[in-house]
């Protein structure tokens, strides 16, 4: 991580208005628009973050289409995973100081901006490494850890097999589950096969021309990204007694059928969790997976490159980064 040390520290112009992309109606990549907005200000318990970088997650186009519309206000400004340097901060916050460089998942959106506020207790000092590539980590890194250790209660020599292994959350999934004591079966495409194997797994299965029920049996985890047909399978693969942890939801009466325990889950963010995942990232135990960058202004191109389903890792928005990169 790196702090500041408070005689370098620097007070940090604010502008009124800034550039950000907002929705003011759901819809496809067309209802993304690039606009000047004010300046949000942090509650007492929020910091204000320079944006450097804005991490583009399957989420935020699900939001613009209007499939997750709970407790959604338009005009909204997307995304979810930041990272940057402190520019203020609420009067109850004491961890962060200006000029620190962090990294979080926000509560409400608004990471597609210049700047944007975000819960002192969600964020986190950002590894030693660009910020842009920090930015990536957030929200999937702790989807990955939370479906392994939290809601998984993953123990040391269990047997798992990880779908979706080389998509955002699926390359961290790997990652944690290999340094925690698994043997690790990915599945991916035979284009993906050795950055999954160099990220840890131990057997990966080409999806697109393998069944994977006839390579795993008896494990003790199925870790699911993709739901439908991929999860129907994989009930069959699990031992008695294994559990099936979803980030897409799970059928309770096939988990009874087969006699394993099925559970589904959000993320909720925290920043002990993710101040423990940057300290494995500067440790070189974890690594990010970018599979490209766009500017500001290519957001559609982001949004269309995640919905594709094909992208390699992360994707990124760089917004401040030439001026903040370490």
């Amino acid at each position: 991580m790196e702090v500041i040390s408070p005689e370098n520290k620097q007070e940090y112009a604010k502008p009124e208005t800034m550039k950000a992309i907002q929705i003011h109606e759901f819809g496809g990549v067309e209802k993304l628009m690039y606009e000047s907005v004010p300046v949000p200000q942090p509650a007492p318990d929020e910091i204000l973050i320079r944006v450097s970088a804005a991490g583009v997650n399957p989420i935020d186009w699900k939001i613009r289409e209007g499939r997750r519309k709970d407790n959604i206000i338009l005009p909204l400004i997307l995304g979810l995973d930041v990272a940057g340097i402190v520019v203020g901060r609420g009067s109850l916050v004491t961890q962060f100081s200006e000029g620190d460089k962090v990294f979080a998942r926000l509560e409400k959106n608004g990471a597609y901006a210049e700047y944007a506020v975000a819960k002192a207790a969600w964020t986190a000092y950002a590894p030693g490494i660009p910020l842009n590539i920090a930015s990536g980590i957030p929200l999937a890194s702790q989807t990955a850890w939370m479906g392994l250790f939290e809601v998984g209660g993953f123990k040391p020599g269990q047997k798992i097999l990880i779908h979706g292994a080389s998509g955002g959350v699926g390359t961290f999934a790997v990652q944690f589950a290999k340094i925690a004591g698994a043997y690790v079966i990915g599945t991916t495409s035979d284009t993906h096969r050795e950055l999954v194997k160099s990220l840890g797994a131990d057997e990966v299965i080409d999806y697109e021309k393998e069944d994977f029920r006839k390579k795993a049996k008896d494990l003790d985890m199925v870790f699911d990204t993709i739901g439908g047909e991929t999860q129907e399978r994989s009930w069959q693969v699990l031992r008695k007694g294994g559990i099936l942890v979803s980030t897409v939801g799970v059928d309770e009466n096939k988990a009874t059928k087969f006699e394993v325990v099925g559970k589904s889950y959000m993320v909720n963010s925290n920043g002990a969790r993710l101040q423990q995942i940057a300290g494995l990232v500067d440790k070189k135990m974890i690594r990010t997976i970018i599979e490209k960058e766009f500017n500001l202004e290519e957001v559609k191109k982001a949004h269309e490159l995640s919905q594709s389903g094909k992208a390699l890792g992360k994707i990124i928005l760089r917004i401040n980064a030439n001026m903040e990169q370490s």
